[in-house]
């Protein structure tokens, strides 16, 4: 090779090894609540560079109002956000142009919880009885179904709206039990506050069992490229939570100061078993089950097809 031949391939070998790497895609994801175990795969795929890896510059936000965030991705605010599988269904009967692309927790996290030393030791003892929950949404159908299961029905029992307080207004004997406590969270800080709770799971006693959390985006970002390297990003992050549980809690604790309590430490155990392995992976089955769920119990009018609200990106 002639010398200024050899000097140009130089020269241009020198230029290409100090150009700037090509920038990541930006993608917004909005939470469906404050910060909390519920999100380490997240936490782990941001603060492990596991989004970066995959060419992704994530910008996660927590919502001043929870659910706002399927209205806001739905209107063009934000690419993703988090919401709950029979929360999708009511979105998509309102019109919300939302389909579903992936799971974070893939078992029910709502129970049925009463103290262990109260008065309810069974599901039929709650005749009579006073059950909390916090936000209208689908308790009535899950109370009814669990009723149900005993001969019981809802007229048997008194709902009472304690907002957010539901371990207080149990352990303060304002209500016999609480619907929409966690068994992630609720159920442990009962234990902690020295009141132990007792759960009564509801897809042991004839709820249809449900991806507690997804991911949604809006419709026209169906085909989007970015969301198949995010999913797998975040399988990626679960992996390494499942393989290393110390050294991710670390890495929780660390990023959010704040949730280095007992209570999360608990709860960020409690929840590891939850998280889905194959995010992207969609069983439409358990969602054509739900559905029909929420049709019978008059949620919705008409089962749409699982493929018009919910895919599983390549």
């Amino acid at each position: 090779m002639k010398l200024g031949t050899r000097l140009a391939a130089l020269g241009l070998a020198a230029a290409l090894s100090i150009a700037p790497a090509q920038a990541a895609d930006k993608l917004t994801l909005l939470l469906d609540w404050f910060y909390n175990p519920d999100h380490a795969p997240l936490v782990i795929a941001q603060e492990k560079g596991i989004f970066a890896k995959h060419g992704l510059d994530v910008e996660m936000i927590a919502p001043a109002d929870a659910s706002a965030p399927p209205r806001l991705v739905a209107a063009g605010q934000a690419d993703i956000a988090i919401t709950y599988q029979p929360d999708l269904m009511l979105q998509v009967k309102q019109g919300l142009p939302l389909t579903r692309i992936g799971t974070l927790i893939e078992t029910p996290l709502n129970a049925l919880i009463v103290l262990q030393d109260g008065p309810v030791k069974e599901l039929a003892d709650l005749k009579g009885k006073k059950i909390g929950y916090s936000v209208a949404s689908l308790q009535n159908a899950y109370i009814g179904t669990v009723l149900a299961s005993v001969g019981l029905s809802e007229k048997d029992v008194e709902m009472v709206n304690v907002n957010f307080n539901l371990s207080t207004s149990l352990m303060s004997g304002q209500v016999d039990a609480i619907i929409d406590g966690y068994r992630n969270v609720e159920l442990i800080s009962l234990r902690l506050e020295g009141k132990p709770g007792k759960a009564f799971f509801l897809e042991e006693h004839g709820v249809p069992a449900y991806d507690e959390l997804i991911y949604v985006t809006r419709n026209a970002l169906r085909d989007d490229p970015r969301l198949p390297r995010f999913l797998a990003a975040v399988e990626e992050a679960t992996i390494y939570l499942t393989n290393h549980p110390d050294e991710a809690q670390e890495v929780f604790v660390k990023s959010h100061r704040e949730l280095d309590d007992q209570l999360n430490r608990d709860s960020f155990r409690a929840t590891l078993p939850r998280f889905a392995k194959r995010p992207a992976a969609l069983d439409v089955g358990r969602y054509e089950r739900f559905a029909a769920f929420m049709k019978e119990k008059g949620l919705i009018d008409t089962i749409p097809p699982v493929d018009s609200y919910a895919i599983a990106p390549r």
